[in-house]
């Protein structure tokens, strides 16, 4: 009899678990935001294509976010604009995120400025980009109060920014740059580079007729057609 009470009340609890697990795929898939629902008319524009994984965490003042033909944007994201809904001060274009970019689950991204990711980026998971962050000059105040400049930030086309990294203001990154796991970057960024650390700072670079070159003078080859032929 108890053999025959485990055996029922493992097939009932293999059921409500199939049960929820196609709950939670149905959720996913009428949750996400794509052209024609109206989260996606909220924004200033959303292309075709384009698509916003469910649950997302933040979606603030969208109309001053504009996505690009067939962005893919991970589930727990955090896509903002200004300090707050009442924001009297919001730009027109804010964040604007090219055709084809992919940013992983759990970005967060902060616009007051202007932050533009150009096309085809890659983010990992958990990456963080600002365009402004606090002072801390006056010791009356906490910092939280102190708000500091608005310095614009832009990401070059086909870039990757790796799992974890921290894009502070004011960087420019350009093309086909490689930011590293974890590195926290400010400043300029040539194209065709690697940077790594914190704070980071080039590994690898680029150089015209000799290769991918690193800080010690090594030099890996350049891949056979990789720019195209004449």
């Amino acid at each position: 009899m108890n053999r025959l009470a485990d055996s029922l009340r493992r097939r009932v609890d293999r059921g409500f678990n199939r049960g929820v697990h196609a709950a939670w795929q149905w959720l996913d898939r009428a949750g996400e935001i794509v052209p024609g629902t109206r989260a996606a008319a909220a924004f200033g524009s959303f292309g075709a294509g384009s698509c916003i994984d469910f649950p997302p965490a933040t979606l603030l003042n969208c109309r001053s976010i504009h996505l690009g033909s067939g962005v893919l944007v991970g589930r727990q994201a955090t896509l903002s604009v200004g300090y707050g809904a009442d924001d009297p001060h919001l730009p027109n274009r804010a964040l604007v995120v090219g055709d084809r970019s992919i940013l992983g689950a759990r970005v967060s991204i902060t616009a007051h400025s202007s932050i533009t990711i150009g096309e085809a980026v890659f983010f990992g998971q958990s990456v963080f980009v600002t365009d402004a962050s606090h002072g801390y000059q006056d010791p009356t105040r906490p910092i939280g109060q102190q708000f500091g400049a608005h310095q614009p930030v832009s990401i070059g086309d086909g870039s990757w920014i790796g799992h974890g990294a921290v894009i502070l203001p004011g960087t420019r990154i350009g093309r086909n740059v490689v930011v590293a796991a974890g590195a926290v970057v400010r400043g300029e960024v040539e194209d065709f580079a690697v940077v790594a650390g914190n704070p980071a700072r080039v590994v690898r670079r680029l150089e015209p007729d000799v290769g991918w070159v690193d800080s010690r003078g090594g030099v890996r080859p350049v891949l056979e057609g990789m720019f195209g032929s004449d």
